[in-house]
């Protein structure tokens, strides 16, 4: 398969977000702001390259009993991984995201990458998948903060360039609907012509 083509589908083609639907609790919870939701991408991303990698080397030495559990396991050492990093060296962000850096472990897009491709495809393309895939969510979390924060408080990464308050439905769980929907029907007419 070519490298590009599986870094381009987890982006464009197969977006977690604004595609596939999943990945939907981190999305509406942690998108308050850009940071949050370039926060939550990087570490989803982190933990997506890092299980796929491992998955894709020790597929062939799990039973298929237990592929599922041992799969978890290693999402879970490497969501733990990321979490004390991040407690360690961005305690704001850490604080900030709170209980949705260890629900990685269970977000659904960790766990469908490495049944769906990681335990299926070489070390190389289980990585770029990861970094495609990642680099999709990162984007779609990173926008749909970007946007909620700049209607809910005239910001965008924290530096206010409109003055007075602005709509709080959007820094509410309303607006993550409202802003999530819009991005995902101009994502996919947008995109519509490149898949």
């Amino acid at each position: 398969m070519n490298k590009l083509k599986i870094i381009l589908s987890g982006i464009v083609k197969n977006n977690p977000t604004f595609v596939l639907m999943l990945g939907m609790c981190p999305t509406l919870a942690t998108t308050t702001s850009a940071v949050n939701g370039a926060g939550m991408g990087a570490a989803t991303m982190a933990v997506l390259i890092l299980s796929n990698i491992v998955i894709s080397l020790i597929k062939g030495i799990i039973p298929s009993k237990v592929r599922i559990p041992a799969y978890i396991v290693v999402i879970a050492a490497f969501v733990t991984i990321v979490e004390l990093l991040m407690k360690a060296y961005l305690p704001e962000l850490s604080k900030s995201l709170g209980v949705f850096i260890p629900l990685i472990v269970v977000n659904c897009i960790i766990l469908g990458r490495a049944e769906g491709f990681a335990a299926k495809n070489g070390v190389l393309d289980s990585a770029l998948d990861g970094i495609g895939t990642g680099l999709g969510f990162t984007f779609a979390l990173t926008l749909t903060g970007a946007v909620r924060e700049m209607l809910g408080s005239g910001a965008i990464f924290g530096h206010k360039f409109i003055s007075g308050d602005g709509m709080l439905i959007f820094v509410l769980a309303p607006g993550a609907f409202l802003v999530l929907g819009y991005l995902m029907v101009a994502f996919n007419k947008l995109t519509a012509k490149i898949k």
